[in-house]
């Protein structure tokens, strides 16, 4: 492997180099060149908190605080305390300080996480000013919480009556907490994930679940709460991570002055114990709720095995390595047998590495198994190792997983999480369990090293004997389907608060009816925002940044290619993209067009097996993407553009070979793979189904709003309600191969259609590595045809029909849309309605839909794609009240004043959204594609300026004209046992 010389770390400097505040020490400093950053380590010198900073020169500063955190049950105490926590502190004591700070912030990132062994306090902003109001109340909701018995109620875990004044009514449970992890665990996956820990982990806090069940929730008391909080929430149990240009001791100033001084060192050590290790393997079965009548093939079978301890980082990049060679692909020997095999319909989501726990695990098997086929999938995968073992593996693999380590950790990601906050999180685990993160974040030393030690082709055999096969503590769980298991829960719960209520006296019962009289009366409280600190509209930058590029013509045969590149600081990557101008599809191919694209880049190419493409994808680049991008037009949400693009990443040694892999999978896909297309879409339909309980609130708008345009007809139809139902259907089709066969021919049909499409490329590296990475565009396309005409705009008739639609899946909370048409984002009143969603959450719907309601979230948005303002609510306990409430909350706008503060509120959140920095190669993709619908920086600029010239009187108006007195669409997902009030609601209810 070639390693840039760059990219070593530097020697550590000496601690007198980096500046501390003087009440903290610094114990060693470190440069690392291949991120760009230096990393510094501190101890506080009274409580021995630890601090990392991550030095860089990027403006957008990263914060996070993070608890050990091990509980020893499954009450949710660890993540009822962090929503708890951000209710009111000492200095800050207003009811919900976190949401009422998002909105009177530009921040680029903010929340709070609960994960198995520790809970954090992130965010992230480019703003000094900002950062600091941020800070400022970030330390002190963590280190001098209020926490409220109420917000406790609210947040965690309550009963009351279901009419709240009636004691003669039923008992029902309420809370945040409560609600949310009911929809966590409605996913099979989530369910499954928590029986594998709690059998490989008899002993540990992994044995439980942090989030908390349900049926374990209601069991945590106020002061367990309050005990957990002042032992865990504590400085010497605590770890600052910071990143950005603000220096070390700016921060240390503000971490002493705001909370340490405060503190004393606490004689307490709270870590994960080592697990008791089995002596020979475990079989162990369970089941999980399947709200469908035919249970056939849907067994779950998983093999797990516990690794060596995660804080040996010469262990943990061994095991990354060996499970890239299992699984990364599927030329990788374990997930090639998983694919292939009839035993099971596709690999399960579990496969491959868990390495953020104290001890690792790796996993892998099958889902939709039949009954009794437990043995055998065992078998399967324990052959395959010992056939690796004994007869070897090809080099090559191993070679091209060791690239994919070396180009993942080279990247600068940072379009979902801000990239500072992404290198925080990847180190945090190994800080949590006291080891070293700077050793974590420097790969190229272990690079170096795999690099020599996979020259002995024994290497990953020898390894697969001892992590795997020579390993006794394994399990292997079978969960099956159990139709009759949500009701049995479902009714279990339901006798409880019956027996609760048999055991209540009057007194009793007064109490819980006072309780909620009193959380009512605190939840509709408005505090006074004042005593927070704020940035306001004058804060906001006056420009908005936009990537240079240029605009380049390659001559390629007899004629050229449009050709945009971004020079942007990759870290040695290129990124190449080509992108084609659709023509006009019949409806039926339209329909495949998401499955086409999902299967073209795992498809094999020419004379070449998919399971060579896939291993030359590996070996060379960073994968092929291939996907449909479709806008509409800004002035008219029934037009639209629709583009095909192909994409990859590599490093600059391999750009070439990309180049080449990605016009072969262009012109010589093959198609004739059916055996190979039915497993993609057995995997695509699993995948889906498996989203509902996670992408819910999303699922239920595009039900809502798909008569809105033609993108959300098209978007419901093929990855929303209707296209999981036809894709379940369809794999059910794939029994008759003819079916597969003609299946396989609408590919080759689309694929011929697209051929002689009108290209263009977009090309971002360094700017060094500019004419090399043009050369190979020109190499590699200049014989390729180019005969359609440029443009690609699409209009169908208006589609503006009314939906009511409500369909049933296997989820124990419902999700809530609402939706009226609206406007595209050329309107001049896109801007106000823009807003307005902001506005109506902060105002109304956080209170009504989730501190009231119970639901995890809810709100509401305006869409200028598809031209519609939808309402929405998340994992959520209600149906008809929440509907209701939307409505109520439209009246609320009309008619009550409302403050300019409210106004100021919203408009920031808008702002803080449209400039939210990214990647550097994901800002210049993002300008390319916004210019390429016609959203260039003018366009934004203007639309920018006009969300800061909203009124109130204009928010008014918009109201009025497009929301009320109008009838709205609907779109609910719920569950059989709410059939009776869809009903009664006018809806048509499809069954998932």
């Amino acid at each position: 492997m070639q390693l840039n010389k760059s990219s070593q770390a530097t020697s550590n400097s000496s601690p007198k180099d980096s500046a501390s505040y003087p009440t903290f020490i610094l114990k060693r400093n470190q440069r690392l060149d291949t991120l760009n950053i230096t990393v510094e380590e501190y101890e506080h010198r009274e409580t021995g908190a630890v601090h990392y900073h991550l030095a860089s020169d990027n403006p957008e500063n990263v914060f996070l605080v993070a608890l050990r955190t091990v509980p020893m049950d499954s009450t949710g105490v660890a993540h009822i305390l962090e929503h708890t926590a951000l209710c009111g502190s000492k200095k800050y004591p207003v009811r919900d300080p976190f949401f009422m700070m998002i909105r009177r912030s530009l921040n680029t990132f903010m929340n709070a996480f609960t994960s198995s062994d520790w809970t954090a306090y992130p965010f992230a902003s480019q703003n000094r000013k900002d950062f600091n109001n941020l800070l400022d109340v970030y330390l002190d909701a963590v280190f001098f919480s209020s926490l409220n018995e109420l917000d406790f109620a609210q947040e965690g875990h309550r009963i009351e009556f279901v009419e709240p004044d009636n004691t003669n009514s039923a008992l029902e449970y309420k809370g945040v907490v409560f609600n949310e992890m009911k929809g966590a665990m409605s996913a099979p996956t989530s369910r499954i994930w928590q029986q594998v820990c709690q059998h490989l982990f008899p002993t540990t806090t992994y044995h439980y679940n942090s989030g908390g069940e349900p049926t374990d929730i209601p069991s945590l008391s106020y002061q367990d709460l309050k005990s957990f909080y002042e032992t865990h929430y504590h400085p010497s149990n605590a770890i600052f991570m910071t990143y950005g240009d603000i220096p070390a001791c700016e921060h240390q100033e503000r971490f002493e002055n705001l909370a340490l001084k405060e503190f004393k060192k606490l004689d307490i050590h709270i870590a994960v114990d080592d697990e008791k290790r089995f002596k020979a393997p475990l079989r162990v079965s369970e089941s999980y709720p399947l709200d469908e009548p035919d249970s056939t093939n849907k067994t779950h079978v998983v093999v797990a095995w516990l690794l060596g301890k995660s804080t040996n980082l010469a262990e943990m990049y061994k095991a990354q390595l060996l499970s890239g060679v299992l699984l990364d692909n599927s030329a990788s020997p374990i997930l090639h047998v998983l694919e292939t095999t009839s035993l099971g319909r596709s690999p399960s989501p579990l496969c491959g590495l868990e390495d953020s726990y104290r001890e690792m695990s790796f996993m892998c098997g099958l889902e939709g198994c039949a009954e009794n086929t437990t043995e055998e999938i065992e078998s399967l995968i324990i052959g395959a190792l010992e056939d690796i073992v004994a007869n070897g593996i090809d080099q090559d693999k191993v070679k091209a997983a060791l690239r994919s380590l070396e180009l993942s950790q080279r990247e600068i990601s940072g379009d979902s999480y801000p990239y500072g906050l992404q290198l925080i999180l990847s180190a945090l685990s190994t800080a949590t369990h006291r080891g070293d993160p700077i050793e974590l974040l420097d790969i190229d030393p272990v690079l170096l090293q795999l690099e020599k030690d996979i020259q002995d082709e024994n290497y990953i055999p020898n390894l697969i004997k001892e992590y795997l096969l020579d390993n006794p503590h394994r399990i292997t769980l079978t969960v099956h389907p159990d139709p009759e298991l949500a009701d049995k829960v479902a009714n279990e719960e339901i006798a409880k608060l019956a027996s609760i209520k048999d055991k209540l006296d009057e007194n009793d019962k007064q109490a819980i009816v006072k309780r909620a009289q009193l959380l009512k009366q605190r939840q509709e409280e408005d505090d006074d925002p004042s005593v927070l600190p704020s940035v306001t509209l004058d804060d906001v930058p006056v420009e908005i940044n936009w990537p240079e590029s240029e605009h380049l013509e390659v001559p390629l045969k007899d004629k050229t290619f449009p050709v945009r590149f971004f020079a942007q600081g990759t870290n040695g990557l290129s990124y190449q993209q080509v992108i084609l101008n659709m023509p006009a599809l019949d409806e039926s191919l339209t329909k495949q067009l998401p499955y086409f694209t999902s299967c073209m880049p795992e498809l094999g190419i020419g004379n070449k097996s998919y399971l060579e493409v896939q291993a030359l994808q590996s070996a060379i680049s960073g994968g092929v993407n291939v996907y449909n991008t479709i806008r509409s037009d800004i002035n008219d949400e029934q037009s639209f553009k629709n583009y095909l693009v192909l994409s990859s990443k590599s490093l600059y040694a391999n750009q070439d070979k990309t180049s080449d892999l990605l016009r072969d999978t262009f012109l010589h896909c093959r198609f004739d793979e059916h055996q190979r297309i039915r497993e993609l879409m057995e995997q695509i339909s699993s995948r889906k189904e498996q989203s509902i309980t996670s992408q819910g609130h999303s699922l239920a708008v595009g039900v809502a709003c798909s008569n809105m345009s033609p993108i959300a007809s098209m978007n419901y139809q093929s990855s929303g309600m209707a296209g999981i139902q036809q894709l379940k259907q369809r794999i059910k089709d794939f029994e008759n191969p003819d079916s597969l066969a003609e299946f396989a021919a609408s590919f080759e049909q689309l694929h011929s259609q697209i051929l002689n499409a009108k290209k263009q490329f977009l090309l971002i590296s360094e700017q060094r590595e500019k004419e090399a990475l043009l050369g190979s565009i020109k190499n590699t396309w200049e014989n390729t045809l180019d005969t359609q005409a440029q443009t690609s705009q699409f209009s169908f008739p208006p589609c503006r029909e009314r939906v009511e639609e409500a369909w049933l899946a296997n989820t124990q909370v419902n999700f809530c849309a609402m939706a009226f048409p609206s406007v595209p984002v050329g309107h001049e009143d896109a801007a106000a309605l823009t807003v307005l969603g902001g506005f109506l959450r902060n105002g109304f719907l956080h209170r009504s839909i989730r501190e009231q309601g119970g639901a995890y979230g809810g709100g509401a948005n305006q869409d200028s794609g598809t031209a519609s303002f939808r309402f929405y609510s998340y994992r959520d306990p209600r149906l008809l009240e929440t509907l209701e409430d939307y409505k109520r909350s439209i009246d609320w706008m009309l008619k009550n004043n409302h403050e300019s503060r409210a106004l100021e509120e919203a408009i920031l959140g808008v702002i803080s959204s449209l400039d939210k920095p990214s990647s550097p190669a994901g800002t210049a993709k993002q300008a390319f594609y916004n210019e390429l619908f016609g959203r260039g920086k003018e366009q934004r600029a203007a639309f920018r300026q006009q969300v800061l010239q909203v009124s109130i009187e204009s928010l008014k108006g918009v109201t009025e004209k497009y929301l009320a007195n109008q009838q709205p669409s609907i779109g609910i997902i719920s569950n059989k046992s709410q059939s009776s009030q869809l009903e009664s609601l006018g809806l048509s209810i499809c069954q998932l």
